[in-house]
Parts: C-alpha cells; sequence; structure tokens
C-alpha cells in the first residue's frame, strides 16, 4: 500500500532540530522525500538524513542560509537533480533574539527579518517554478504566537512573523490556479531546545495562561504540517493555523 506523500518531495529549511526536524521525519514517515536545509550546524543536518534513510525513506542534506539571495536557487537545483523537484516547501528557518525596541540596532532588525521573512520570498522564488512544473504543490510558512498577543523585546519577530501571514494569504490568491496551496502556521509555547541567543522565555510568556495548561510538542506541530501539505489539506488555504493550547484564540 502506497504511503499518503509517496511520490512528493519536501524541502523543509532550518530543519536540523526542534520544530523543523520533527516535520522533516513525519513527512518523510509518510512517504515524502526530503531535502532537509541547515544554516550551519550540518551534523544536526546529517543526523536528520540518517534517521530518515535508516527507517526507509530518502533525504539529503542542503546547506544554506536562506537569507542569501544565492541559496535558494541553488537548493532549487540540488533538489531537482536529486529528487526531480519540490512538491512541498516549508519555510521553517527563522531566528530568536530579546532585544528592547529602544537599545535594537537596525543590523539586528535586518537580521531577523532576513531569515523568517526574506528567505521565504526567496524560497518561494526558486521553487514555486517546480511546484508549477509538477501541477501544484504546498507551501507553509512558520508564523509564532508573539505577533498575535505582543511580546516585549521582540519586535522584530513579531514583524517578521507577521509578514510572513500577510505572504501567505496573498500567494494563496495568486497561486491558486496553479493548485498550489499557502498557508502559515503559527505555533504557541512549544518545548523545544532554546539556543543562548533566544534567551529566556518572554515574561508575558510566563505569566500568559495556556488553557491546556502545558507547553505543546514538536510532533504536534509537524502533525499539522502534514495536515496541510497532505491529500487532506488540498482545500485548505490563505489561513494561519493556530496551534497553542489555548494560549491565543481567533
Amino acid at each position: 500500500m502506497s504511503l499518503p506523500l509517496q511520490g512528493k518531495v519536501a524541502l523543509v529549511s532550518g530543519a536540523g532540530k526542534n520544530i523543523g526536524r520533527a516535520i522533516a521525519l513525519a513527512l518523510a514517515r509518510d512517504g515524502a522525500s526530503i531535502v532537509v536545509n541547515g544554516r550551519a550546524d550540518k551534523a544536526a543536518v546529517d543526523g536528520v538524513v540518517h534517521e530518515i534513510e535508516v527507517a526507509g525513506g530518502k533525504a539529503m542534506a542542503a546547506m544554506g542560509d536562506v537569507a542569501d539571495p544565492a541559496v535558494a536557487p541553488r537548493l532549487a537545483v540540488e533538489a531537482a537533480a536529486r529528487f526531480g523537484g519540490v512538491d512541498i516547501l516549508v519555510s521553517n528557518a527563522g531566528l530568536r533574539r530579546q532585544t528592547s525596541f529602544l537599545d535594537m540596532s537596525y543590523g539586528e532588525w535586518r537580521e531577523i527579518l532576513s531569515v523568517a521573512l526574506d528567505g521565504a520570498f526567496l524560497l518561494g522564488k526558486a521553487i514555486i517554478p517546480q511546484m508549477v512544473a509538477r501541477g501544484g504543490g504546498a507551501f507553509v510558512a512558520i508564523s509564532g504566537v508573539s505577533t498575535h498577543v505582543g511580546t516585549p523585546n521582540r519586535c522584530h519577530v513579531s514583524a517578521s512573523k507577521s509578514g510572513l501571514e500577510g505572504l501567505m494569504r496573498a500567494l494563496a490568491v495568486e497561486l491558486a490556479p496553479h493548485k498550489i496551496t499557502c498557508n502559515a502556521l503559527s505555533p504557541g509555547a512549544i518545548d523545544t531546545a532554546r539556543g543562548a541567543a533566544a534567551g529566556p522565555p518572554p515574561p508575558n510568556r510566563v505569566n500568559r495562561p495556556i488553557p491546556l495548561k502545558r507547553f505543546g510538542t514538536v510532533e504536534e506541530i509537524a502533525a499539522m504540517v502534514r495536515l496541510l501539505v497532505g491529500p487532506e489539506g488540498t482545500f485548505i488555504t490563505g489561513q494561519t493555523i493556530h496551534v497553542n493550547g489555548g494560549e491565543f484564540l481567533t
């Protein structure tokens, strides 16, 4: 019996750990071949590739900073050479910093926006032509609850995620004739390993109640991505899907 994503190819950015890794593994389990992207931690990316291959799946490592305009076209070429092209694009790469607005430099502002927002734009420009040629596809951008509730010291992160959601809404309409769905997924408080630059959880995250009284898991985020990009999600487009235990209610 064929798997639901058999024959599909997915590129997941920022896939060496945490949410990106869980997404790559979930899509691979359902049959997709995975292009595992990471910026600098080659060992982590290779580890994800190994996990997929040991389980019987297909994967390749594709290193590069998606904020660099030269990287996305190269990733597209590498994906086409190995797997024939990409059907599913998950723009997950992002940076987290905590700096007050009054202390924030323009360089830090641009650094955060360049990875999450510019990276999604550049990946889309490089990959969507392959989706069009392959008869359709799915584009998911990972947003976050911070942009909806307001989080101090992270205005650059919130701005980048708001931009992602706007990009997905616009592309959902523009790319619908090509049978390409475009959605944003907004995780709430998820149990992940935080890098040193991310700092501790923001103060209002600690004090803001989560009705389900727990953090979410990376597997729960991956499961929603899997729904959006699979055969069950082909009538969902232009949406921001919230997975947050009730922390933010639309």
